[in-house]
């Protein structure tokens, strides 16, 4: 027995989704959610923190569709079909490739090796999506299945075939980056050069107005690329060995897919929320908790909870306090575990 829908909500400049839904687990069921504006990648939950009777679930569910419709959400039903919503901890199976950073003296090196191309770092969230028939999935960083943006889920379905692909959810726009299947065939033992030709083919095979490709730049062009991505404000680039393979997790130090970025961001847990729309933020190094200052949260953004995880750029840290200097607040990071917010993240200089 399941339930579940999807509504809308449009006026002025909000254009918002709202996702809900009841699945069986164990022997009861579960509540589950997802929020955000449309053709974004929506944050997930649960109403339930334990399986529940039918009957208490159909309660919450009820009520949490009719305080929605309350406040102005309509039904849609123009969505391609995607895998239902599920509660934060249903992991797909599949494990994406985490990259380790570099400083600029390696990426200098970089740029000038013919065995490695370069892609930009694009500033969005890591959004892994798999097609199997008829019904789209999204997958995040840590494997969760999560939802993904309705124009991204229409051009994932302009497809015949099954695939699954990796990359960057910006807006309504889901840029490509690599290959992990293509009709049944694994492509991650294989070369990263002959992954991405073969996701160039893939793209060049159907109508994807959402779906992007990330270019890819070789030497002598990847000091200059990068050099321009600089110049325009972009996050970063990627280097990628083109005979690796596609390895899921993340290497203890090196790898042959590194990434450099122009610009410090870190993720940090929320303490407690200050006066005038700001939060405080702590990051815990070994077994001690450390505070790392405060950020404003922009007007449009909603003002996080205590516990939460968070995203902010910053200019650098100071070493003593910890705290970040010209904080800028990115948002939730419902796909980052508390336990990777440590010190360890930052990029520390000296207290004048």
């Amino acid at each position: 027995m399941e339930d579940t829908t999807t509504l809308y909500f449009r006026e002025g400049p909000s254009d918002k989704v709202y996702q809900a839904c009841i699945r069986p687990k164990d022997n009861g069921f579960m509540v589950h959610f997802a929020y955000g504006r449309r053709g974004s990648t929506l944050n997930t939950g649960s109403k339930t923190s334990a399986p529940v009777e039918y009957q208490i679930a159909k309660g919450i569910y009820d009520k949490l569709i009719k305080e929605k419709m309350s406040k102005g959400y309509l039904p849609g039903t123009d969505s391609p079909q995607q895998a239902p919503v599920e509660g934060p901890k249903k992991h797909s199976g599949i494990q994406c490739q985490l990259l380790n950073p570099i400083e600029e003296k390696q990426a200098e090196h970089l740029l000038t090796n013919p065995d490695y191309w370069m892609q930009e770092k694009m500033d969005g969230r890591r959004l892994l999506i798999r097609k199997e028939g008829d019904t789209i999935t999204g997958i995040n960083r840590l494997g969760f299945i999560t939802s993904v943006p309705e124009m991204i889920a229409r051009s994932a379905a302009q497809y015949k075939g099954n695939f699954i692909l990796d990359g960057e959810a910006v807006g309504e726009t889901l840029h490509v980056f690599d290959l992990l299947t293509i009709s049944g065939e694994d492509m991650r033992k294989l070369r990263f050069a002959v992954r991405y030709m073969r996701l160039r083919d893939l793209l060049n095979a159907f109508y994807h107005p959402h779906i992007k490709i990330v270019d890819t730049y070789c030497s002598p062009e990847m000091a200059g690329m990068c050099s321009q991505f600089k110049g325009e404000g972009k996050e970063g680039v990627v280097f990628k060995h083109i005979d690796a393979p596609y390895i899921p997790g993340k290497p203890n130090a090196g790898g042959t897919q590194l990434k450099y970025k122009f610009y410090e961001t870190a993720s940090f847990i929320v303490a407690k929320v200050n006066d005038k729309r700001s939060v405080s933020l702590i990051l815990f190094e070994g077994d001690k908790v450390r505070p790392a200052g405060n950020v404003t949260i922009p007007p449009n953004h909603d003002i996080p909870s205590p516990g939460s995880v968070v995203e902010c750029r910053y200019l650098y840290a100071f070493k003593e306090s910890g705290s970040i200097y010209q904080p800028v607040y990115l948002g939730p990071r419902e796909d980052i575990l508390s336990a990777e917010c440590t010190t360890t993240q930052l990029k520390c200089r000296a207290e004048p």
